[in-house]
C-alpha cells in the first residue's frame, strides 16, 4: 500500500463509530491524515448515522475494511475488543498497523501476546472523552492538546510504532509511553475511580430524589460537575471496571478510608480534624493548576 507524500496513509479503517472512533474519523479527515475513512459498526443505525455526519466515506464489513486500510483503529469497549483484535489481525497483511483506543492495556495485551502478527499491534490509549456516546457525540478536535498514550512500544515494530505517533501528532496530541500494568494502575486513579464514585453519588441522589423532587431543582455546577460522569455508557464501563478490577478495588478502598475519616470528623463534630483533612485535600492544587 503506497503512501503519499501528502499524507500519512491512503486510507485508514475505524472499527466502532461511536464518541472516540468518530470524533478520530472527524480529525483524520479535517487534519488530512488520510485520504480515505473506511467506518465499521456492528449497529447498522451507528453505520448509518455516521456515514450520514460524513464522518467516514464509506461503511463495510470488518474483513472488508481490514482489507483496504493501511492503519485499523479499534475503537470498541475493551472485552469486545479482546475478542476482536485477534481477528483483525489475523486479516492483515506485513505492512499494515493496528491500534486501539481502549483504556486498560493488560487484558488486551495478554490477549494478542502470541499471535505472529503482535509486532505490527500499537497499543494505545486517547484520554481525552465525554459522557455521551454514539456517532453524534464526535467531536472536532476532542484529542487537541491531551495526552495518546502508547504501551509496551518494544513489543511493536518501529514502523507501525512510527504511524501511531504521526497520527497522534496529527491530531494534537502528546505522546507518552508507558508500559500496560502502570498505565492501567494510573487510570485506575485519575479516570477509573473518577467514574465510580460519580456513579455512586447518581445512584444516592436518585434513590433520595424519590421522596424529594426538589433535589434536582436545587442542583448546581457542583453536582453536575461531580455527577456529570454518571452519564457516561454502561456498556462502555461496565468491562473496563472488571478488565482494571484489582487496580481499580484498590483505589477504592483507599477512597472509602478517606470518605470514612470525613464522616468521623462530621460525626463527632470535630472541626479541627474536618479542617485538617480539607486543607490536606487542597494539596491537589499542585497537580490541577
Amino acid at each position: 500500500m503506497k503512501q503519499s507524500a501528502n499524507q500519512a496513509v491512503n486510507s485508514v479503517a475505524v472499527v466502532g463509530l461511536g464518541l472516540i472512533g468518530g470524533s478520530f474519523a472527524r480529525d483524520i479527515r479535517s487534519s488530512g491524515f488520510a485520504g480515505r475513512i473506511i467506518g465499521v459498526d456492528n449497529n447498522p443505525a451507528h453505520a448509518a448515522r455516521a456515514r450520514e455526519l460524513r464522518l467516514v466515506d464509506d461503511i463495510a464489513t470488518l474483513a472488508d475494511a481490514v482489507a483496504l486500510a493501511d492503519l485499523i483503529i479499534v475503537a470498541v469497549p475493551v472485552d469486545v475488543a479482546e475478542r476482536l483484535l485477534p481477528r483483525v489481525l489475523d486479516g492483515i497483511g506485513a505492512d499494515q498497523t493496528v491500534t486501539d483506543v481502549c483504556s486498560t492495556k493488560e487484558t488486551l495485551l495478554k490477549a494478542v501476546r502470541q499471535h505472529p502478527r503482535r509486532e505490527r499491534f500499537v497499543a494505545g490509549h486517547p484520554m481525552a472523552g465525554t459522557e455521551h456516546s454514539g456517532p453524534d457525540a464526535a467531536l472536532e478536535g476532542l484529542f487537541r492538546d491531551k495526552v495518546g498514550i502508547i504501551c509496551n512500544r518494544e513489543e511493536s515494530a518501529p514502523a507501525a510504532v512510527a504511524l501511531v505517533e504521526q497520527l497522534y501528532e496529527a491530531l494534537g496530541m502528546r505522546i507518552e509511553y508507558l508500559d500496560g500494568s502502570r498505565h492501567d494502575m494510573h487510570v485506575a486513579f485519575v479516570s477509573h475511580v473518577s467514574h465510580a464514585i460519580s456513579y455512586a453519588l447518581a445512584l444516592t441522589v436518585l434513590e433520595k430524589e424519590r421522596d424529594e423532587r426538589q433535589i434536582f431543582n436545587l442542583a448546581s455546577g457542583g453536582f453536575s460537575s461531580t455527577a456529570r460522569l454518571a452519564k457516561s455508557s454502561a456498556a462502555m464501563w461496565t468491562p473496563i471496571f472488571l478488565a482494571n478490577r484489582d487496580n481499580v478495588l484498590s483505589v477504592l478502598d483507599t477512597y472509602l478510608e478517606k470518605l470514612g475519616e470525613l464522616r468521623t470528623a462530621i460525626a463527632d463534630n470535630d472541626s479541627q480534624s474536618l479542617n485538617a483533612l480539607i486543607s490536606a485535600a487542597n494539596d491537589i492544587r499542585r497537580v490541577l493548576q
